[in-house]
């Protein structure tokens, strides 16, 4: 066998390893939506809680298209199934990446995996248990007299999902600022000296992300604040705890 046959037959063994754990990904997830889809309304009930707990009495969502009704609970299953069987899905990614990495790769890349994924989880956590109630009790509170707040539940489910996203990546600070630090973009005196910068911007992000009330604002601005701060103090701590660079991986 040639080397040039023998790459091809390696590049296919890839791809064929590749197809196998993106259909166990993508069975996991159909798993765990189809265990989830007679419960659909009520996932889609519990989202909508936050709102409806809000609402002045007799307050309700409502559905504007024919089909709404049927597709966006369905939505809502999808959602949280790819979120609860999403440590299997990188699970799979990493059993496909691990072996081409180095030995110290894995050990930075393993736990950042892990943190990250567990970080996510608790900003969306914050968004719907601290942040939504704020939110809502202020949109709510605010409607003209003789206007009654009716919600069409697609852009509700538009409205959560953003906001999900934007606490969910609000909270990966602490991993770029590692990141930074072990990929050597950035000192930990550099980070130290941006950190007024930082607490600017986080409050110019809260303004962007969430409604324009002072206390939406600063319930993004202050959790991303400190999480820069944690950022920082791990990435010092695992400087001091070792002063040898990392191995070059042509070395």
């Amino acid at each position: 066998m040639t080397e040039e046959s023998g790459a091809v037959q390696e590049f296919i063994t890839h791809l064929v390893e590749l197809r196998g754990r993106l259909i166990r990904a993508v069975m996991g997830v159909l798993g765990v939506f189809l265990c989830l889809l007679p419960f659909a309304n009520t996932l889609y009930t519990w989202l909508a809680l936050p709102l409806l707990s809000k609402m002045p009495a007799g307050g309700h969502m409502i559905a504007t298209e024919v089909t709404t009704p049927f597709f966006v609970p369905m939505k809502v299953a999808g959602l949280i199934a790819f979120l609860l069987a999403l440590p299997y899905v990188l699970y799979q990614v990493w059993g496909f990446v691990a072996p081409g990495l180095y030995s110290h790769e894995k050990r930075m890349a393993l736990p950042l995996i892990v943190t990250s994924t567990v970080l996510f989880y608790c900003g969306m956590a914050f968004a719907y248990f601290a942040v939504f109630p704020f939110v809502f009790g202020f949109i709510t509170s605010t409607a003209p007299q003789g206007v009654e707040i009716m919600t069409d539940i697609e852009k509700y489910l538009g409205f959560v999902i953003n906001m999900f996203l934007a606490f969910g990546l609000a909270f990966e600070t602490p991993v770029a600022v590692v990141l930074l630090v072990k990929l050597g973009v950035l000192t930990i005196a550099q980070l130290r000296d941006a950190r007024r910068y930082v607490i600017v911007g986080a409050f110019i992000l809260g303004a962007i992300f969430t409604p324009p009330d002072a206390v939406s604002q600063t319930l993004l601005a202050i959790p991303l604040w400190l999480l820069y701060e944690i950022g920082i103090l791990v990435a010092s701590r695992m400087v001091s705890a070792t002063t040898e660079p990392l191995p070059h991986p042509d070395s």
